[in-house]
């Protein structure tokens, strides 16, 4: 019915492109390296099945609800386009979590392999390995949603519905959420477990073979921090351009077809900027793989500023100036905000937290709190600014392109994420298999960059967040205005003025929602690692032989294993309803204005909350490796213990809820956005029973 404009036939070859990119990298640079001995291949397969395992009961839960999904979809009358799209998000972001854990379970061998020979060695292992999740991510987000969105311009033109578009990315959302909340809990579950008995109880250093819970530890950092972080990245980057392909609709300077052209071609540009950055990544022998890392976010970034240059300029004479810096904007946002998480995750942050930890864990965790909530004051100052500076550029658009110019890279901030859990897999298996210690020495540093460099990824998708969710509010705000008018075309504006009654009490509900969810998911970690400690306990009394390290004595992993995913899958159910149900019922019973308050009290404390809990718990374990280093009494000593013990309460702070918080921001915006029209309606009819 419509031609399709060129920017998004260009996407779909972008997405190709990264796809293509993924494979290189997996069969080029990952599977043809050598696997170690059989005792290295031997503890890699573990990991591996366990992470398998895990994730394939992980998906058939996620199964139920996204069929339940459909049929809401289809019952509350919001059509078939949109069921569709949110299938298909729902079903492109579980093949990229699935791809992406396969070969960072397989590159982790490798990396402890080549890391006998140099750290160059293993970095050129372990960091294509993450390169592998973040191109997937990238690639089949950008060409999934411009497949879908091509089949639905045939079908519809500039008819399509914001809706049908926005079904992808609630779809894309609710996986994220269940990966990130059920990852989340069985990696800090089964990493909590392993430390409080083994490290701080019986003394045994991290990763000895002689812990029954070391495999489900380093089976949680993958399917925590690759599928879980794959499918956290991968939601963003596709609501950051469902945003603003969105509000693209309400452009009226420009057609709305050459509007949603040149989003795709932005996000296009951003895979190929990515894959440049893949290839600056280069150390030399005793370098710095954190300032190697560091050089590929940088480059990333720089070639895209490049491109959308080029595009900007070439395609908006008039207004390109405007839409560039607006998109440029974001991107140094995004990259500062994660330079701050860098700040307060390494250094002299660090150092006075390990410094506190010679008085006991107290002084500790007051040390790393205190941090955390210092770094979230300037991270708010630079978001709001971006928002300002794109909102006058361009209106709602800029905030939309922004969040994008965020998100641009995507494929090179996954790959920088993801492969921290290959180093830290690298080092468990070095230590298994009794490599020399040169081996896990290399491995432990390249951990520990991995370990800031999340928390750079964890600011990039904390601060696209922000962006992302106020777009879709204005989108939100767009699409009652059309669905009230369908009933009285009077109908122009949702006004949300804050001495409304119903938006205030919005704004007070939806600002304890993030405290809500968070306390959810930390509670939910401890109850899963009480049964680990319990069972590692149990087993180190009933195995004779196990805690001494007698030949032929071996742990019972697989028990471990089962415990965590068990409780992991259990516990992610409740949080996962909760962030679809809020909108819904506050929405039905007091209306879209109330509505609009909870997304905007939400996004107000969910933010800053979630840098706090990300950058806190990411210094707490870099002030425990700084110990472990040998300051302030080392390894076994009284401060040693103290920063474990800050370390085990920063777990669940960085790697569950606050990750998590973000996807809560923006699927309770999404699905308000998607099931407006329904609410309306419910609404109107509970309004008349009263």
């Amino acid at each position: 019915m419509g031609e399709v404009p060129v920017g998004v036939a260009i996407a779909i070859g972008g997405g190709v492109l990264g796809l293509l990119f993924a494979a290189y990298l997996a069969f080029g640079r990952v599977m043809n390296q050598d696997e170690g001995n059989d005792r290295m291949k031997e503890i890699s397969g573990y990991i591996r099945e366990g992470a398998m395992a895990f994730l394939g009961r992980e998906y058939r839960n996620i199964a139920i609800f996204i069929i339940a999904m459909v049929v809401l979809l289809m019952v509350g009358g919001l059509g078939w386009g949109t069921a569709v799209a949110f299938f298909f998000g729902a079903a492109c972001s579980m093949v990229a979590g699935f791809v992406g854990m396969r070969i960072a379970t397989a590159a982790n061998a490798r990396t402890a392999a080549a890391a006998r020979t140099s750290f160059n060695a293993a970095l050129l292992v372990a960091f294509p390995g993450g390169a592998v999740m973040g191109m997937t991510v990238a690639g089949l987000g950008l060409f999934g949603l411009t497949l879908i969105l091509t089949i639905y311009w045939k079908l519809h033109g500039l008819d399509l519905a914001a809706a049908d578009i926005a079904g992808f990315s609630m779809g894309a959302s609710s996986v994220a959420l269940f990966a990130r909340v059920g990852g989340g809990i069985y990696t800090k579950a089964a990493d909590v477990g392993a430390d409080l008995v083994g490290k701080v109880e019986a003394g045994i250093p991290e990763d000895d073979p002689r812990n029954p819970g070391v495999i489900a530890d380093n089976v949680g950092d993958n399917v925590g921090d690759v599928a879980g972080l794959g499918a956290d990245l991968f939601e963003s980057f596709v609501g950051a351009i469902i945003s603003a392909i969105v509000i693209a609709h309400s452009v009226t300077e420009i057609p709305t077809g050459e509007s949603i052209s040149y989003v795709c071609m932005l996000a296009a540009v951003g895979i190929l900027a990515s894959i440049i950055g893949v290839f600056f990544v280069r150390m030399k022998e005793g370098g710095n793989p954190q300032a190697a890392l560091r050089n590929g976010t940088v480059g990333a970034g720089i070639c895209f500023v490049a491109g959308a240059a080029g595009i900007s300029f070439g395609m908006f004479p008039q207004f390109g100036m405007n839409y560039f810096l607006a998109t440029v904007g974001g991107l140094v946002a995004g990259m500062a905000v994660g330079f701050v998480a860098e700040f307060y995750t390494s250094g002299k942050s660090v150092q006075r937290i390990a410094e506190a930890s010679q008085t006991g864990s107290a002084t500790n965790i007051i040390a790393g709190f205190g941090t955390g909530m210092r770094s979230a004051v300037l991270p708010l100052v630079l978001i709001a600014l971006s928002i300002l500076l794109a909102f006058s550029l361009a209106g709602s658009f800029g905030i939309a392109l922004a969040a994008l110019g965020m998100l641009a890279t995507t494929g090179m901030t996954v790959a920088v994420d993801a492969y921290g859990p290959i180093a830290d897999n690298a080092g468990g298996i070095a230590e298994m298999s009794h490599l020399p210690p040169d081996v896990r020495k290399r491995t432990d540093a390249l951990d520990a960059a991995g370990n800031t460099t999340a928390a750079i990824g964890k600011g990039f998708a904390i601060g696209s967040a922000a962006l992302t969710a106020l777009a879709l509010f204005t989108a939100y705000r767009e699409a009652v205005v059309k669905a009230m008018q369908a009933t009285d075309p009077t109908f122009t504006e949702l006004a949300i003025d804050v001495t409304d009654v119903y938006v205030l009490v919005g704004l007070l509900v939806g600002g304890v929602v993030p405290y809500i969810f968070a306390a959810d998911t930390m509670n939910a970690v401890g109850r899963a690692a009480m049964g680990v400690v319990n069972e590692v306990r149990r087993q180190f009394k009933e195995i004779p032989g196990l805690l001494e390290g007698k030949t032929g004595v071996k742990a019972d992993y697989a028990r471990c294993v089962d415990i965590t995913t068990q409780a992991a899958l259990k516990e992610m159910v409740g949080p996962g309803i909760l962030a679809v149900a809020i909108p819904l019922v506050m929405g039905i019973i007091f209306g879209p204005k109330t509505l609009a308050g909870v997304l905007a009290g939400s996004l107000i404390s969910g933010v800053p909350l979630a840098l706090l809990l990300a950058n806190a718990g990411g210094a707490w374990d870099n002030a425990k490796k700084y110990v472990e280093e040998g300051h302030f009494g080392g390894k076994g000593s009284d401060t040693h213990k103290a920063a474990v013990v800050g370390d085990t309460v920063g777990d669940p702070f960085k790697d569950t809820s606050g990750p998590a918080l973000n996807i809560l921001l923006k699927l309770m915006a999404i699905v308000s956005l998607v099931f407006a029209p329904l609410i309306i309606k419910l609404h109107g009819m509970v309004a008349n029973l009263f």
